[in-house]
């Protein structure tokens, strides 16, 4: 058997067979490759994940990776009829023991008789931590007659609404938000067993039940059906009459299934010939956009697919079962597109907190230059005592009231203090109940100021004519603004068929965030006024997506669109990403960086100016005098926290009546405040794509291991 039939045969004996299955796989990547193809014919399939085992000591092991183990082991300890998908090496791995965790759950049931007070006191006793609000598992919360609690291996926590002895109703909730999610008819609460590890996950796996082995390394593999692309039966003859084979399709680049007759062709030859033997065809395509793409190009080369089955669902490879008669594609091989795994996945919730550094003068070192508000630039000389100083000079510039004082209470009336020099050896000494006056000296450049002076007023009009600057910069930028929302700029129309084809080809499953940015982008530039749209989201959460649609949106009604990033590097790579999204569609699309030499940037600058590329991609380089658009429609600005004010202004100042999408994740705090008082929009993409797992740091020993 194939690999990628074995999802398939494994499906079709769970489908004969009665006792609970076990499929043990050879690795976690043979195991997650085999449940992801699983699922499309059995969604209700287990995946029992490997327990960590960190080199790292000190260090808890994932709770998600916990929870999922601990609930699948509470599932199998019911008489109910399963089908889990394990690695060998994960049956020897610890667990609690068989019986134990049905033992130690506790039941709760809605319209059931049971006291809060009872509930609340057995979790005490198994060790639960009672808070104001939940947070993590191993938690409980009590208000009034609502009970919160969050169960060891439970994906969300629970919300127990008692009246009187009588459970009310019971829900799942969200942790970030605190809303009901879903109602539940009965849960169970899992009190101990969960730190005792004495048994074997094997303990799990009782008589009855059957097991699928997958690429067994021996002979002693203990399980009752092998399946193998390489095995056979040791002294026997070699029987193929069984087999599932591969289709032999052809290979597809990307877009050549569009654009190369000559394959398309033979393709369609094979499928002709599969329908003239009676054959049963299914396809898995990705995403509803590829199922359309496929139904357009068949229909254009005048091709029945009525007895075709179009299937959504992700699949590697495709197969053939010449005993059955019957054809298994994969639209993955036909586009040319790697499949995405993006299914099975952790149930996740993790929060995301911002703490804003604060300034900690016990950073600083000395002769490090420093600048104070009404006194300007100096040079860090270190915290030090009054009674240290020379002549005893105080913060005020004046000798002590008592000279002849006792020294202790000298002491113990002169904190420390941060010594500054100035210009002409002067010395300041900034009280720390004064240290917000102080800040560390960012310069630009490699070349060190002049210390100023405190003898003249020179800081105090630089920083008059820095304000004066300021204001304005601050008129222009208002007139340009008032600009904008008076005059009316392009009104993009609804969007096209291709629109919804293109976006239906995404391979990935869009965030509800994700969706609202997307509508919110789509329904401004269908607005008179011109787009000036910030979207904030992490880095992974798909603020590119939302970009690449909206390019693609004003490219279809002959507009042009500029893509500004802060390096070479991201330039490139979303050059790249726009071409490969735009690949099957009749767009153009050139990048201006110092990756380009000189002639290859000539060319692209003519090509925007006759209006023959239509989207760019670059660096600062977009913002050169030379640069002349036909008809530009959209301008996108990526980590916008990376360029100048002037930068982005300009950028507007040249095409005051563009639509402006501006990416970020950590905006600066002038384009923050600009969104949150209303002056830009903003749409804020808080929840990750389904297989995103956070990214953890760990400062830690150097380990050998």
């Amino acid at each position: 058997v194939i690999e990628s039939a074995q999802a398939f045969l494994v499906a079709a004996i769970a489908k004969e067979v009665e006792p609970t299955l076990w499929v043990i796989c050879p690795s976690v990547h043979r195991q997650e490759l085999l449940y992801e193809t699983l699922i499309n014919w059995l969604p209700d399939a287990l995946f029992l994940p490997e327990a960590e085992f960190l080199a790292i000591e000190n260090i808890l092991p994932d709770q998600e990776i916990t929870a999922e183990r601990l609930a699948l082991l509470s599932r199998l300890e019911g008489k109910q009829r399963h089908l889990i998908v394990a690695t060998r090496d994960s049956l020897d791995q610890p667990a609690p023991p068989r019986g134990a965790l049905r033992a130690a759950a506790l039941s709760l049931q809605r319209g059931a008789t049971e006291r809060l007070e009872r509930v609340v006191e057995s979790l005490g006793q198994a060790g639960y931590e009672r808070a104001p609000q939940v947070t993590t598992r191993g938690q409980f919360a009590v208000r009034g007659g609502i009970l919160d609690v969050y169960s060891w291996q439970a994906q969300l926590p629970i919300r127990a609404e008692f009246s009187g002895d009588e459970i009310e109703s019971l829900r799942e909730f969200d942790l970030d938000t605190q809303t009901s999610v879903g109602h539940l008819p009965a849960v169970e609460v899992l009190l101990g067993a969960s730190d005792d590890q004495s048994g074997t996950v094997r303990d799990y796996l009782r008589k009855d039940h059957l097991q699928i082995a997958i690429e067994p390394e021996d002979e002693e593999h203990g399980a009752a059906i092998v399946i193998s692309e390489g095995w056979f039966r040791p002294g026997g003859e070699e029987d193929f009459s069984g087999a599932f084979v591969d289709c032999e399709i052809g290979e597809f680049d990307t877009g050549e299934f569009i654009i190369a007759q000559a394959k398309r062709q033979q393709f369609f030859t094979r499928l002709t010939s599969w329908w003239e033997s009676g054959a049963r065809i299914a396809i898995y395509f990705q995403t509803e956009g590829e199922i359309e793409r496929f139904r357009e190009i068949m229909a254009d080369a005048k091709i029945e697919i009525s007895g075709l089955a179009l299937i959504e669902g992700t699949l590697p490879r495709g197969f053939c079962f010449p005993a059955a008669n019957l054809v298994v594609l994969a639209a993955a091989e036909l586009f040319g597109r790697a499949p995405t795994h993006g299914r099975r996945r952790l149930q996740r919730a993790t929060k995301f907190g911002t703490h804003r550094a604060q300034i900690d003068f016990s950073e600083l070192h000395e002769d490090d230059l420093v600048v104070h508000l009404e006194h300007g630039i100096g040079r860090f000389l270190g915290l030090t005592k009054l009674g240290s100083t020379e002549a005893g000079v105080s913060p005020a510039g004046e000798r002590p009231a008592n000279p002849s004082a006792p020294a202790a209470d000298t002491a113990a009336a002169t904190p420390e203090v941060l010594a500054i020099e100035f210009a002409d050896e002067a010395k300041l000494y900034v009280p720390l109940e004064q240290s917000f006056l102080v800040s560390r000296y960012v310069g630009v450049g490699k070349k060190s100021p002049q210390l100023s002076s405190l003898a003249d007023a020179k800081w105090s009009r630089a920083r008059k004519n820095a304000a004066a600057s300021i204001f304005d910069y601050a008129g222009k930028m208002l007139a340009l603004q008032a600009e904008r929302e008076t005059q009316t700029g392009h009104l993009f129309g609804p969007d096209t068929k291709w629109q919804l084809e293109f976006e239906h080809s995404f391979p990935f499953r869009e965030t509800p965030d994700q969706l609202k940015a997307i509508a919110d982008t789509k329904q401004d530039m269908e607005a008179p006024r011109s787009m000036d749209r910030l979207i904030c989201g992490d880095v992974g959460f798909g603020k590119t997506e939302v970009a690449i649609r909206a390019a693609f949106k004003a490219v279809m009604e002959g507009k042009q669109v500029a893509v500004l990033t802060p390096t070479t590097v991201l330039a490139q790579q979303h050059f790249e990403t726009f071409r490969q999204r735009m690949l099957d569609y009749p767009v153009r699309i050139e990048m201006l960086s110092r990756f380009r030499s000189h002639a290859e940037q000539r060319k692209v600058l003519e090509q925007l100016r006759d209006g023959s590329v239509d989207v760019v991609v670059g660096t600062h380089r977009l913002i050169s005098g030379d640069v002349v658009f036909k008809d530009l429609g959209l301008v996108v600005i990526d980590e916008e926290q990376r360029f100048g004010v002037l930068h982005k202004e300009k950028f507007k100042e040249l095409f005051k009546l563009v639509d402006v999408l501006t990416l970020s994740a950590t905006p600066i705090p002038r384009t923050l405040y600009l969104s949150l008082g209303g002056v830009k929009d903003m749409s804020t993409i808080e929840t990750p794509p389904l297989n995103r797992l956070p990214v953890e740091t760990i400062v830690a020993g150097y380990d050998e291991r």
